[in-house]
C-alpha cells in the first residue's frame, strides 16, 4: 500500500508537470516527482537487475580484493567507494546541460531527466559496473573485445579514446572558466588536494578502517577551505590564486598527471569521497531552499524556441533537448569510470547496486536542481544571461530584444542583479553555469541571509561547480591511460601491463599532454580551439553510451540473459534515434545555427563580401576550419557507432540463433 501511494503521488506530481499551462505550478511538484520516480526505480527496477540479470552474490571475490596491488586494484569502503564513483560521475552535464535545455521550457527535459535516468543512464552504469566486476575490472573497450569481437573492440578503443580526449579537454576548459579570477574558487580547490593527502594516508596507515574518524576530519578542513577562501584574496599571498585561464590550466594539467599516476588510496579515492559530501551537501541544502521557498517555475512548460530558433543554441527540441541534457537522464563518460577505477575499488559485488544505480538517481536529483534554478529566474532574465552577444546585443538593445520576444526584461533589472551577485554584468554569459549560480544564489539567499549575502551565495555557487567538475577530469584522466594501456596492449603486450609504474607514468604523461593541448589552446584562443569543439560534447557523450549499452547487450545475451535483454535495447534504441538525428543534423542541417557546413559556408560568404576587415577575415578562416574539424569528428563518431551496432547486430544473431551461444571468453577464462 506503501508503493501504491508513492507511484500516485508521483503520478500525480509528473500529471501537474505535463499538463498546467497558463500557470505557474510551485518547483515543489518536481521534486516530489523526481523523488518518487527514483524511489520506485531504485526499490524495484534495480533489485529485479542485481538479481536476476547480474546474478551478485557477496559470496564472489572481487577483483579489488583478487588482484590487489596497493595501486589501482585497492578494496575500499563501499561509502568511499560511493563518494568517488558519484564526484567523478557527476561533472558539468548535470549542472550545466539542464539549464541550456531550459530554452525550450521545463517539460521536455524535466521529463527526460527523471524517467530517462530510472530506465536508461542508472541501468547503463549498473550493468557495465555488474559486468566489469565479472570480468577482473576490465575497460569498456576490453570487453567490447570480449563480448562483440575484435573488429568492435578495437573500434570502441580508438573511438571512446579519441572521445575521451575531447571531453577531458572540455571539462578542463568548464574548470578554468568558472576559476579564473577567483581566488576563492582557486584557493579551496587547491587545498583539496593536501587535505586529500592527510586523508587518505589516515586512513590507510595511521587508523585503518577509521572511515568516521577519517571523514570528520577531511569534511571539517574543507569546510574550513570553503569558507575561509573567500578571505584569501585579502591576505599577501592572495595575488597568487588570482590566475589568467592559460596559467590556470597548466596547474590544471599538472593535478591530472598526480591523480593518474599517484595510489589511488593517497588522491583520488579520498578527493573524491571528500568533494562528494560539499556536492551531495550543497544539493541536499538546496533542495530544502526550494522546500522552503517553494517558488514557482516561472519559464513556460514549452516556448517558441521549440522550433529549433532558439538563441541559447540552435536545433529543434528532437534531438537536440536530449543531447544538450546529457549526463543527467544518461551519460557515456559514467560507463568509462564504472568500468575503469570503480570496480577495481569494490569490496562486495552487492554494493554495485548503491553505487551503479543510486550513484546516477543522485546525479538525475542534480540535474533536477539545476533545471529548478534556471526556471524559477524570471524568462527574460534567463534568456539575457544566456543568449550569446552576437544574437541579441547588449545592454538595452538586448533587453529590448529579448522582450520582443514575450519575455519581459529591463537592462535596469539586469544592472540591478549584477550588482546584487558582484557583478559588472550578467549579459552574454553563456554556457549555463553563471545563470545557475545566479538561481542558486537568489535560493540560498533567500533562505540564509537575504539580499545583503547574495554576492556571497554566488560565488560560493561559482566554486562549487568547479569543485564538481574537477572531480570528473582527474577520474576521466585516470580512466583514458587505462584505455590508452589496453590499446597499446594490442600493438605490444607487454605495453598493456597495468603493474608497470614506467608505463604507468608514460601513459599517463601522452593522455595529460593530448588533452592538455586542446585546453591550453583552447585558453588563449577565444574563437576557437576547444571552445568550438563544445557542441559536439552532447552528441559523443551520448554515443558513447549507446557503445556501452551494445557491449552491455552482447554480455548479457552471452551470458545466457537474453530474455532480460530488452533492459539494455530500451534505451539503446532511444539513443540510436537521438545520437544519430542530431549527428546527421549538425552535419547536414542548411540552418547555419545547426549545421557546421551550413555555418562554414555563412562565414565564407561574409568574408567574401565587401567592406570586411583583415582581422575578421581571419577570425573568419579560423571558424570555418573549426567548422570544418566539427564536422570531421562528428562524421568519425557516427561511423564508429555504426561499426559497433552492426557488429553488436551480428553476434545476437549469431547466438539466439544457436551457432556461436555459451559463455563469453572472460567468463570461459575465469571458468
Amino acid at each position: 500500500m506503501l508503493w501504491i501511494a508513492v507511484a500516485a503521488l508521483g503520478a500525480s506530481a509528473l500529471g501537474v508537470l505535463a499538463f498546467s499551462r497558463g500557470e505557474e505550478p510551485s518547483v515543489l511538484w518536481f521534486v516530489v516527482a523526481a523523488i518518487c520516480v527514483y524511489a520506485l526505480g531504485y526499490r524495484f527496477y534495480s533489485r529485479f537487475i542485481a538479481n536476476s540479470v547480474l546474478e551478485l552474490d557477496d559470496a564472489h571475490v572481487t577483483p579489488a580484493i583478487r588482484l590487489d596491488n596497493g595501486r589501482d586494484y585497492v578494496p575500499t569502503p563501499k561509502w568511499i567507494t560511493f563518494g568517488h564513483h558519484f564526484a567523478a560521475i557527476a561533472g558539468p552535464g548535470p549542472l550545466v546541460g539542464p539549464v541550456l535545455a531550459a530554452q525550450f521550457g521545463y517539460l521536455p527535459s524535466t521529463l527526460w531527466i527523471i524517467i530517462g535516468a530510472v530506465l536508461g543512464g542508472c541501468v547503463q552504469d549498473f550493468v557495465i559496473l555488474g559486468y566489469s566486476l565479472k570480468r577482473d575490472g576490465r575497460s569498456l573497450g576490453r570487453m567490447a573485445s570480449d563480448e562483440i569481437g575484435p573488429v568492435a573492440g578495437f573500434t570502441a578503443l580508438v573511438g571512446v579514446l579519441m572521445i575521451m580526449v575531447i571531453l577531458i579537454a572540455v571539462l578542463g576548459l568548464v574548470v578554468v572558466n568558472a576559476m579564473k579570477h577567483s581566488a576563492w574558487a582557486t584557493s579551496t580547490v587547491a587545498a583539496t588536494i593536501p587535505i586529500a593527502m592527510l586523508v587518505g594516508i589516515y586512513m590507510t596507515h595511521l587508523r585503518p578502517g577509521r572511515l568516521v574518524e577519517g571523514s570528520v576530519l577531511g569534511v571539517g578542513l574543507v569546510m574550513l577551505a570553503v569558507f575561509g577562501g573567500r578571505y584569501v584574496e585579502g591576505w599577501r599571498i592572495g595575488h597568487y590564486f588570482v590566475m589568467e585561464a592559460p596559467q590556470l590550466s597548466v596547474w590544471i594539467i599538472g593535478y591530472g598527471f598526480l591523480a593518474s599516476v599517484l595510489p589511488i588510496w593517497l588522491l583520488l579515492a579520498p578527493r573524491d569521497y571528500l568533494s562528494a559530501f560539499i556536492k551531495i551537501g550543497t544539493i541536499i541544502a538546496l533542495a530544502l531552499g526550494i522546500v522552503a521557498m517553494h517558488p514557482p517555475a516561472l519559464m513556460p512548460p514549452l516556448t517558441q524556441f521549440t522550433n529549433g530558433l532558439g538563441p541559447v543554441f540552435g536545433g529543434k527540441v528532437f534531438p537536440f533537448a536530449f543531447i544538450t541534457v546529457a549526463c543527467g537522464a544518461i551519460s557515456g563518460f559514467h560507463s568509462l569510470i564504472a568500468s575503469g577505477t570503480t570496480p577495481k575499488m569494490l569490496e562486495h559485488e552487492r554494493d554495485a547496486r548503491l553505487i551503479g544505480y543510486g550513484a546516477m538517481l543522485m546525479e538525475s536529483f542534480v540535474a533536477v536542481m539545476a533545471m529548478i534554478a534556471a526556471v524559477m529566474l524570471q524568462p527574460g532574465v534567463y534568456f539575457a544571461i544566456n543568449s550569446p552577444a552576437g544574437v541579441v546585443g547588449t545592454g538595452p538593445a538586448a533587453a529590448e530584444k529579448i522582450s520582443s520576444w514575450g519575455y519581459a526584461v529591463t537592462d535596469a533589472h539586469m544592472q540591478e542583479l549584477a550588482a546584487d551577485v558582484g557583478e559588472t554584468s550578467l549579459y552574454a554569459r553563456t554556457g549555463g553555469a553563471p545563470s545557475l549560480a545566479v538561481g542558486m544564489a537568489h535560493i540560498f539567499s533567500s533562505s540564509l541571509g537575504g539580499k545583503a549575502v547574495m554576492a556571497l551565495w554566488y560565488h560560493f555557487a561559482i566554486m562549487f561547480e568547479a569543485l564538481f567538475i574537477l572531480s570528473t577530469l582527474d577520474a576521466g584522466t585516470r580512466v583514458a591511460r587505462f584505455m590508452l594501456q589496453d590499446l597499446l596492449g594490442h600493438l605490444y603486450a607487454p605495453l598493456g601491463d597495468s603493474a608497470s609504474y614506467v608505463n604507468i607514468v608514460a601513459t599517463s604523461a601522452l593522455i595529460v599532454s593530448a588533452w592538455g593541448y586542446f585546453l591550453y589552446f583552447g585558453t588563449i584562443d577565444p574563437f576557437g580551439g576547444i571552445n568550438s569543439l563544445w557542441p559536439l560534447f552532447g552528441i559523443a557523450n551520448q554515443m558513447l553510451a549507446t557503445i556501452a549499452l551494445c557491449v552491455a547487450t552482447s554480455a548479457m545475451i552471452r551470458s545466457g540473459k537474453a530474455r532480460y535483454a530488452y533492459v539494455t535495447l530500451i534505451p539503446l534504441v532511444w539513443l540510436v534515434a537521438v545520437t544519430m538525428t542530431a549527428g546527421f543534423e549538425k552535419i547536414l542541417s542548411s540552418m547555419p545555427n545547426v549545421g557546421f557546413l551550413a555555418h562554414a559556408a555563412a562565414l565564407a560568404a561574409e568574408a567574401g563580401g565587401s567592406g570586411v576587415s583583415a582581422a575578421r577575415v581571419a577570425e573568419i578562416n579560423r571558424l570555418i576550419w573549426n567548422d570544418r574539424i566539427d564536422t570531421a569528428m562528428t562524421a568519425f563518431f557516427i561511423a564508429v557507432v555504426a561499426i559497433v551496432l552492426v557488429d553488436s547486430a551480428r553476434v545476437w544473431a549469431r547466438l539466439i540463433l544457436g551457432s556461436g551461444g555459451g559463455a563469453s571468453n572472460a567468463q570461459q577464462a575465469a571458468a
